[in-house]
């Protein structure tokens, strides 16, 4: 029951932010668009592309939720979640792709050379960057701490999309600037730029989503902490075992303890499932806690 009510409390948080989302990309890519052909700028209307490009790569993060949310079936005895992993994925190669295209344009630029057809780009222009900038860095860092409360990897490679398109504004603001006090080249410059940090974002999202789908472990720090709660249980005189799994955005974990082997049954059985719901009340990520039972003579510890 727990678990079903934070993963519908997960699914509504994702969905209002991917909802705003998109409806703030859709006014920024149409007021960047606005700007770029009436201010005469490329490098603009490129932006804007930019931004509408974001709609579809919100609409993969909530089709990601909404399926990773769905409960356990009969063919999917486990639940869904790896389906978001699946989604981040998807968003970690768009936004490589991004960044590689980024870079392949400044590249040409600088090799071919535009400043014989470069128009010198309006004020406007100036004033679309520097609003896309702060729109989408503040996008970036909403879409983050919604990522980061719900452990969701989908939520955060959008979260990097924004941060890729705020990166992109402030390659245009450069561009469009330099463009204008009569050095052209700095559009191409800024774009190479941009396109490393770009890269290096998707790499990261791309590694967390594989980590994700392949039942990494979590790291020390959690383990020892599980750890301690596991032996404050009365009843538990040692942990003989301990796995944990990350499956999708949740944890699986595996338990074997050592109880006294003179207990009754249902007293040994009780001391169980203290650990188990100790475990995940203590930690919300926890899916489940299966926990197994070894008798050890206690007085021979003694």
């Amino acid at each position: 029951m727990r678990n079903t009510t934070n993963n519908n409390r997960d699914k509504q948080i994702a969905m209002k932010v991917s909802t705003n989302s998109i409806i703030v990309n859709i006014l920024l890519s149409g007021f960047k668009f606005f700007a770029g052909f009436v201010a005469n700028s490329s490098a603009m209307i490129s932006d804007a592309v930019h931004s509408a490009s974001d709609v579809f790569s919100t609409i993969i993060v909530m089709i990601g939720v909404n399926i990773s949310s769905k409960e356990a079936d009969e063919e999917h005895q486990y639940g869904h979640e790896r389906l978001e992993c699946v989604a981040g994925i998807i968003l970690a190669c768009i936004l490589f792709a991004t960044g590689v295209g980024i870079g392949f344009s400044g590249i040409e630029k600088i090799f071919v050379g535009s400043e014989g057809s470069l128009q010198v780009p309006g004020k406007i222009a100036l004033v679309a960057a520097i609003v896309s900038i702060l729109v989408k860095e503040g996008m970036y860092w909403y879409t983050r701490h919604a990522a980061k409360k719900i452990n969701s990897g989908a939520l955060m490679a959008d979260a990097w999309h924004h941060r890729s398109d705020s990166l992109s504004s402030v390659g245009s603001f450069i561009g469009i600037f330099g463009a204008r006090m009569g050095f052209p080249i700095f559009d191409p410059l800024a774009s190479l730029i941009i396109c490393l940090f770009i890269i290096k974002a998707s790499c990261d999202i791309f590694k967390d989503g594989i980590n994700k789908l392949i039942d990494k472990s979590c790291d020390v720090e959690t383990i020892e902490k599980m750890k301690e709660v596991i032996m404050s249980q009365d009843g538990v005189h040692n942990i003989d075992e301990i796995k944990t799994r990350i499956f999708g955005s949740k944890i699986y974990l595996d338990i074997e303890i050592s109880v006294d082997g003179k207990l009754r049954l249902d007293k040994a059985h009780d001391i169980a499932e203290n650990v188990h719901n100790k475990v995940e009340s203590e930690f919300p990520l926890v899916k489940h806690c299966m926990v197994h039972v070894n008798p050890v003579n206690i007085e021979r510890l003694d």
